[in-house]
């Protein structure tokens, strides 16, 4: 393979270079926010969407696709537990006709304090609780999600999985979702800027490796988006004025906001971007 090259970009009309008609995508993190709209957009676009989400019991973005008259399906998979990240390429193929042309890493979780109070348990650990309402009632569930391991670690596996699909195949995308906080530290939330900054640098790491065999490994990082990760930073209304000040968008991010992009990293239109962390923030990082 010393000889590989990237597939030069066809020579096709600049809206046909969008099209993701026939293509086969596994996407994690799908359930809400951003997964869900990018999982949505890239349906739009004519893919094939495969959804690995932890509660597969919320098939709300699977249903909005097929509501649209698209086909969609959907895997088991909590990215807390290795053993069955490393496993969830694998599943997904079985049930997408033994092929997938794009990957995105969209899981991810967070927990805010301040970096002098983080102890040893809540730099590993974050704890999260479900509520779900059965005939008898009130159903909650607590879980325990290590920070680095869902927004680091099962990525790898997942991105390394992929690689062993796609580069023998020589043609594949992979999308990470980074964030602004692998640019910039932010505040009380320490564990989480560090996990995202692993995720820029290890796009670019096997973006290294991959592109000369046509397999593109790209990032999007997002800015301030209104989704349920940032409702107790929304909340505070002296935080988020002095962020929308900072922001020459003049807004929060929509989940909507990410569709695009994600289409554009997904399709031939990018076949010569790879490496790349593509910041998607309203401005925030150029004031």
């Amino acid at each position: 393979m010393s000889g590989s090259v990237a597939a030069y970009t066809p020579r096709s009309p600049a809206l046909q270079l969008f099209s993701l008609k026939g293509r086969h995508v596994l996407l994690t993190g799908g359930s809400r926010g951003i997964g869900a709209a990018i999982a949505i957009g890239l349906a739009e676009a004519g893919a094939l969407v495969c959804v690995a989400q932890r509660d597969i019991n919320n098939p709300k973005t699977v249903d909005v696709i097929r509501a649209k008259g698209l086909e969609a399906r959907m895997i088991a998979c909590d990215l807390a537990n290795a053993n069955a990240a490393r496993r969830v390429f694998q599943e997904a193929l079985d049930i997408m006709d033994g092929r997938i042309d794009i990957l995105v890493n969209c899981g991810g979780i967070l927990r805010r304090n301040d970096s002098l109070l983080v102890s040893e348990d809540e730099w590993d650990t974050v704890k999260t609780i479900q509520i779900a309402k059965s005939r008898t009632g009130l159903i909650i569930n607590a879980h325990s999600l290590q920070v680095l391991d869902v927004n680091l670690k099962s990525l790898f596996f997942i991105c390394q999985a992929a690689g062993r699909h796609m580069v023998p195949r020589k043609s594949g995308k992979i999308i990470n979702i980074a964030s602004i906080n692998s640019f910039v530290g932010g505040e009380n939330h320490s564990p989480y800027s560090a996990s995202k900054g692993g995720v820029s640098q290890l796009t670019k790491a096997l973006s290294n490796e991959w592109a000369k065999h046509n397999v593109q490994v790209n990032a999007i990082a997002p800015g301030y988006v209104a989704t349920d990760m940032n409702v107790e930073l929304r909340s505070d209304a002296q935080k988020t004025a002095a962020m929308i000040v900072d922001c020459p968008a003049g807004r929060w991010g929509t989940p909507e906001d990410y569709a695009g992009p994600a289409v554009f990293l997904a399709s031939d239109a990018s076949q010569y971007v790879s490496g790349e962390v593509l910041v998607v923030d309203g401005g925030y990082l150029g004031k």
